[in-house]
């Protein structure tokens, strides 16, 4: 192909043309599967120009390997380009290295046929965003490729609305207040993020729901979705989450491990026909037990 009217990153012009994601682009070119000029080409950041001669082989997709597993899981919405799903908590989302059994990956390859993107490789088909081992609720997940590369556009563009709910460690003063601090990985612990000065920006909006002697009911909306975002920041702030043992408490009173975080609901416009979608989902029975326990001891609990 030849560049015209374009000058600047080479992923940037192969994703817009191809319309493929740009980490998929960028992966093909430092694979050395891009030539410009008849020059090959492993830098993503290379710079193109008008007149430029780009020669690109896109390797045949890898089939996928995973074995599709009958696990029972809640389809909240379904069409031809995506599904909603409601991931219980203690489900992994997609395979990593020594886990490729039990996954939500797994249950939705059994699912939808393995009818789904391949945006994000054998690992991770359909996969749009992530949640959390431990934390349940609403997740996205794209059949087609097309739909994919919107839904993650959407994503990236912070036009997906994601609500959150949770329990945290300590009362908070504030009625409501935002996080606005960069999130990376930790300096030493590599396993874990932290905030930095030199992360990537983080926003995270919070509200109370309900005081208690020791914890709050609170509400969080995401601007961004870095990982372990909500952790992270509440943590940083002083009210790690209720059961989050890597950022909070080893321990707890209600012997809960994983932290008690639900994506309760999420909102967004539809990839292919524009419609705007809203889905929520009720909080999990063990969150709902612990905020009863929370109230009984609290005849007059704090809104």
């Amino acid at each position: 192909m030849t560049v015209e009217g374009f000058d600047g990153r080479l992923d940037r012009y192969l994703s817009e043309v191809l319309s493929k994601t740009r980490s998929f682009v960028q992966k093909i070119i430092e694979e050395g599967n891009v030539w410009v000029n008849q020059t090959q080409v492993l830098k993503p950041a290379y710079k193109v120009r008008s007149g430029d001669i780009i020669r690109i082989v896109i390797p045949e997709p890898k089939q996928l390997s995973l074995v599709a597993q009958d696990i029972d899981i809640e389809v909240v919405y379904e069409d031809e380009h995506l599904a909603v799903i409601n991931k219980p908590r203690g489900m992994v989302v997609h395979p990593g290295a020594g886990n490729f059994e039990n996954t939500l990956v797994n249950a939705l390859l059994h699912k939808f046929s393995g009818k789904l993107s391949s945006i994000n490789g054998v690992i991770r088909p359909g996969i749009v965003h992530r949640l959390d081992k431990d934390t349940s609720g609403l997740l996205i997940v794209a059949k087609t490729d097309e739909a994919h590369i919107k839904l993650s556009e959407a994503l990236k563009s912070h036009q997906i609305k994601r609500i959150y709910y949770a329990i945290c460690e300590g009362v908070l003063k504030e009625d409501s207040g935002v996080v606005d601090a960069p999130i990376g990985r930790h300096p030493v612990n590599r396993l874990k993020m932290a905030v930095i000065p030199n992360g990537k920006q983080a926003v995270t909006y919070f509200e109370v729901l309900e005081r208690y002697d020791k914890y709050t009911f609170v509400k969080l909306r995401l601007k961004t979705g870095r990982t372990h975002q909500i952790r992270v920041h509440m943590s940083y702030i002083g009210y790690p989450l209720l059961g989050d043992s890597t950022y909070g408490r080893s321990k707890n009173e209600f012997g809960i491990q994983g932290q008690v975080l639900h994506a309760g609901e999420i909102k967004f416009v539809h990839p292919i026909t524009s419609d705007v979608l809203h889905f929520s989902t009720e909080l999990p029975e063990y969150f709902l037990e612990i905020l009863n326990i929370l109230r009984s001891r609290n005849s007059k609990y704090h809104v």
